[in-house]
């Protein structure tokens, strides 16, 4: 049987705005202030970069109680629950927020929206902490649906006054299908503006659509806990691509590649440019001879850091002459 031969990057893969800007949070609150530097959760869902970080003197937890009063915390970029941003300012941390602002922008819309008498009926996957946050922006009426048959089970106080949102790194195509059956049940639901899916996440689903065709198998780089990853993987297999999502090169197994003259690769919205360097030299050594990249879109996003952190806040490191 043949072997490897191209590898086709899809274009754009790994890292968005967000994840851009959160690591950078972390890395500019370990300058200014010194180690350790408290984050709650994982900053972005990639065991490397989390790995990255504890190495320079992050400490990474999922309770409050385990930071020290006084200490300096960074929420995810995730985002957080009302109740965990108030039990920090109670605790009296020095807090950076490295919610994406994009994440934020669904916690504003719910915000206005309550103090109009909406309820809400959030797309999203049950135990992700993006969805813990932004459910935890009220204290009730936000209903969580999975799939279109939790559709049919929720049962909100009232119809006239029904919003949607939606986790922002889904499937888009399956929340579209959800929305489709809240929109059947609730014909009066109001829906953003905007879609609450955001760019990187839709740009990275377009890509692997127009990869997964031209090749023999997908190759996701992503961690386990990244919900956009699984994603790419799950869209290149419902195209009838073998696919497979790996956290690093020493995850990728030669037989997968049997008979597979075409790989094609992304890498989820948190996993580094790094390990997709990493994954194209181990491939190359199974054979292939030729990379080349799609075309796609270039995405010029950028988000400004918070204030505290911005260069002009920061002295330069001495650089010896």
């Amino acid at each position: 049987m043949g072997g490897v031969n191209e590898i086709v990057l899809a274009e754009p893969r790994g890292f968005c705005a967000g994840v851009d800007r959160a690591i950078e949070i972390v890395e500019r609150a370990l300058a200014k202030f010194g180690a350790p530097i408290y984050v709650r959760h994982e900053i972005v869902h990639n065991t490397y970069v989390v790995n990255e970080l504890k190495a320079k003197g992050a400490v990474f937890i999922e309770d409050l109680a385990e930071v020290p009063p006084g200490a300096t915390l960074v929420f995810s970029a995730h985002g957080v629950s009302k109740a965990v941003e108030a039990e920090a300012q109670a605790r009296g941390f020095s807090i950076f927020d490295a919610t994406c602002p994009l994440v934020t922008k669904v916690h504003v819309e719910v915000a206005k929206l309550a103090r109009e008498g909406y309820e809400f009926i959030m797309i999203g996957h049950k135990g992700h902490p993006e969805v813990e946050g932004t459910m935890g922006q009220l204290d009730h009426g936000i209903h969580l649906v999975e799939d279109v048959e939790d559709v049919a089970k929720v049962q909100p106080a009232q119809t006239e006054k029904l919003a949607v949102v939606t986790q922002t790194t889904l499937s888009v195509d399956d929340a579209a299908e959800i929305a489709a059956a809240v929109r059947t049940r609730f014909p009066k639901v109001r829906e953003p503006k905007q879609q609450d899916i955001c760019y990187a996440t839709q740009n990275r689903q377009d890509a692997v659509k127009l990869l997964s065709p031209q090749v023999d198998i997908v190759i996701v780089v992503g961690s386990p806990t990244s919900s956009n990853s699984n994603r790419l993987r799950e869209l290149a297999e419902r195209l009838g691509t073998p696919a497979h999502m790996v956290d690093s090169a020493a995850e990728l197994q030669a037989e997968w590649f049997d008979g597979r003259s075409r790989v094609g690769l992304t890498a989820g919205a948190s996993a580094p440019e790094v390990l997709v360097a990493e994954v194209i030299e181990r491939i190359r050594a199974l054979g292939a001879v030729s990379v080349r990249s799609m075309p796609g879109i270039e995405e010029k996003t950028k988000f400004p850091l918070p204030k505290g952190l911005r260069l002009d806040d920061i002295p330069p490191p001495q650089h010896i002459s």
